[in-house]
């Protein structure tokens, strides 16, 4: 029994460093991922409140466009391609389509292609 008391306990350097590695990778991807997700998230956050206000709802489809655009603009949002929403109507309902996909590069040669698809639907007064 004393022979186990001498020896030492707890973490090496060797494994200090694989942790410290190993958290340090998943912060820098993590870091490099926020923005996209972020501009998705008010993007999200933009087409939801126009999608449940009725005074957008009730103007013309050019004017809805125009209307985001603009909110889009004050939010510094630019989406990736010129149809990555589409706005339709259809018998009293106004479809929203956002589809798509922001390619973020992680290290050297290597991308992370990050996809965003959602629907929304809203009923014009």
């Amino acid at each position: 029994m004393s022979k186990l008391r001498n020896k030492q306990k707890g973490a090496s350097l060797l494994t200090i460093m694989i942790y410290l590695i190993i958290g340090g990778i998943f912060f820098s991807v993590g870091f490099k991922l926020y923005p996209a997700f972020w501009d998705y998230k008010l993007v999200d956050s933009v087409i939801t409140d126009v999608s449940q206000d009725r005074d957008e709802l009730s103007k013309p489809l050019t004017r809805l466009r125009q209307d985001i655009a603009k909110k889009f603009r004050i939010n510094q949002i630019t989406l990736p391609e010129k149809d990555s929403l589409v706005i339709k109507q259809e018998k009293g309902v106004v479809h929203f389509d956002l589809d798509y996909e922001v390619r973020v590069p992680m290290f050297y040669n290597v991308d992370a292609v990050v996809t965003f698809n959602k629907h929304y639907e809203a009923v014009k007064p």
